[in-house]
């Protein structure tokens, strides 16, 4: 797959430069006693560092992840304006709206639930590999 972005002023911007691995299992079961004292399951999340400083986006319009997940790659792209705020895996408004040009941190998340309109889902083991993530202008800005 190729992804072609219009280059309107702005080059892609890169948030990752090596290679990483996102993994895990994802459960829904909570085990009374714990130690963890677990209240919601069902998602694995990760985060950047808070970068030194904020990143501004405020030039693009979409962020791109070249990944592998079950053996093949992906170039996946995401509008900025399709991200929303979330904690524990739940989104905390739907209201709110990333600010693009004061970026602090970037995260990736993946949750348990069922989606009949995808092969593999629901709970279980997850791998993603992730081998860039960039921010790049896919239409002209105004």
């Amino acid at each position: 797959m190729r992804l072609h972005a219009r280059q309107s002023g702005a080059e892609p911007f890169s948030f990752v430069s090596i290679k990483g691995v996102f993994s895990g299992n994802l459960s829904l079961d909570i085990t009374e006693g714990s130690l963890w004292k677990l209240k919601h399951s069902g998602f694995c999340g990760m985060r950047s560092k808070k970068f030194n400083g904020f990143i501004d986006l405020e030039s693009y319009d979409t962020l791109a992840m070249r990944v592998r997940g079950d053996g093949r790659c992906y170039i996946s792209t995401i509008p900025l304006h399709q991200y929303v705020a979330k904690y524990k895996g739940r989104v905390i408004s739907s209201e709110t709206e990333m600010n693009p040009s004061r970026v602090v941190a970037m995260a990736l998340s993946v949750n348990a639930e069922r989606d009949v309109r995808v092969p593999i889902s629901g709970p279980g083991d997850f791998r993603l590999e992730i081998d860039w993530i960039k921010a790049l202008r896919t239409t002209d800005l105004i």
